[in-house]
């Protein structure tokens, strides 16, 4: 509660400046502006504030480590763990689509399938050779220009 009110009264001050912008506290160009300037007190009160932050998240912790180690500890580690989880799930998709990738090309890089008539099935058409059909005549693989079926198929 004291932090949102010490909040809003370094908002207050700085709106209270008519000062839009400023260069960071300590920067070059804040060394460089005239002590007199508005825009010099403006930089110190974000740096104060800033700062006050930092102090009280840090108590804040010191507080909960005092207190309640494991909350502690799980607030502390609970960032890490999810960046953790998070890389972990992507290298899994990375490796799950490399797999895709590696079945893809072994499955494109194979030689074609021969093309085979079978007993008790129709003539098959011969990829590449419009109007040819593969047939089983006597047991062999003969290859004529009709999907007709053979006495001996």
């Amino acid at each position: 509660m004291a932090g949102d009110i010490t909040a809003l009264r370094a908002e207050t001050q700085i709106a209270a400046l008519h000062v839009d912008s400023w260069p960071p506290y300590g920067s070059p160009a804040w060394l460089q502006l005239d002590p007199r300037d508005r825009r010099t007190y403006a930089a110190t009160l974000e740096a104060a504030e800033l700062w006050r932050r930092v102090e009280d998240e840090r108590a804040r912790l010191d507080d909960l480590m005092d207190n309640d180690p494991e909350a502690w500890w799980r607030e502390i580690t609970d960032e890490a763990r999810r960046e953790t989880s998070r890389i972990v799930r992507a290298r899994g998709a990375a490796q799950i689509a490399a797999d895709i990738r590696a079945k893809k090309a072994r499955a494109e890089n194979r030689p074609p399938r021969e093309v085979t008539a079978t007993t008790g099935w129709p003539p098959v058409a011969i990829p590449g050779r419009p109007g040819w059909y593969r047939h089983l005549v006597n047991g062999q693989q003969v290859d004529l220009p009709t999907n007709q079926v053979q006495g001996n198929e």
